[in-house]
């Protein structure tokens, strides 16, 4: 009965908005999000505490101003996967310099007899890259987590990530699948940026923080050598998203003498590519999130 009852809640929800002006539905969520960080204090806290951690030579009022920062900007990403719900809004006019970008992935994925695997983060708006890549011939298995409730997941979310040839599939059967998709020379993407734990993560640092990181993506460059392919879409202050494609990390600490070493290497790679985009746009990643475990 509770799922029903969300379920039709967000159904609900989410048809009202639509007919709303696209400029109204920003303005709501970011006033939503505004009410949230002064009086949801759980996370409130939690956000300036990491962002205290991440950077501790800013003040009091810089760390309130970027925690802000970073709920309106999910405030945005939320406004934003709505509207696209809604068929409200149109992907190839949310990207610039989309010809440049899509000249890269065409270059860096030339050989992927291999397959491709598209590492990428909770940064910006994420479900954006995640629909513009197949929009534009890049169709991907993509890998999330399944959400709580099963009819918003079946009804909703699923139709959404699946569209224009993205595959879904949940992270409780994920490494078979990508690996099933590598092997046939084809593209998997995986965010992977929110802690992980037991035996398939290993510790590394971020901000120079120890985090638990998921090892997955150095074990499948050792042993299955695909193209590694960091991507990010941040936004910009016009409100537009030039993607940003890495160069394909070939990196595998080669010089090192065990594998777990190279693992842990290869690991601190990535997170390094990671670091490097939300230093540049802090106030949009997902600073929510646990990431340290540090309450």
């Amino acid at each position: 009965m509770r799922d029903k009852l969300e379920y039709y809640s967000v159904k609900f929800f989410i048809s009202i908005v639509g007919f709303l002006p696209n400029s109204a539905v920003y303005k709501i969520l970011k006033s939503i999000s505004k009410l949230l960080f002064k009086y949801e204090k759980r996370r409130s806290k939690l956000t300036k505490l990491n962002l205290k951690s991440a950077f501790p030579d800013k003040n009091r009022d810089e760390i309130k101003k970027l925690a802000l920062d970073s709920y309106e900007s999910v405030a945005i990403t939320i406004s934003e996967i709505i509207l696209m719900l809604n068929n409200k809004i149109n992907l190839n006019d949310m990207v610039e310099n989309k010809e440049e970008f899509l000249k890269k992935m065409e270059l860096y994925t030339k050989d992927t007899k291999n397959g491709v695997l598209i590492i990428t983060a909770h940064f910006s708006n994420w479900e954006l890259a995640a629909q513009f890549l197949p929009l534009h011939g890049y169709p991907m298995l993509a890998i999330g987590r399944e959400g709580n409730n099963k009819l918003i997941e079946k009804n909703i979310t699923t139709p959404f990530r699946q569209r224009y040839g993205n595959r879904n599939v949940y992270k409780k059967r994920a490494m078979f699948n990508i690996i099933k998709t590598l092997k046939r020379g084809k593209f998997a993407g995986l965010l992977f940026d929110q802690k992980a734990g037991g035996e398939n993560s290993v510790k590394v640092n971020f901000f120079n923080l120890p985090a638990d990181t998921t090892k997955s993506i150095a074990e499948l460059k050792l042993k299955f050598n695909p193209v590694i392919l960091p991507i990010f879409f941040p936004r910009q202050k016009n409100g537009k998203y030039i993607p940003i494609v890495y160069k394909p990390v070939e990196y595998i600490a080669k010089d090192e003498e065990s594998t777990d070493e190279q693992i842990k290497n290869i690991t601190q790679k990535y997170n390094d590519i990671l670091e490097e985009v939300v230093r540049k746009y802090p106030e949009q990643w997902f600073w929510m999130h646990n990431r340290w475990r540090l309450v």
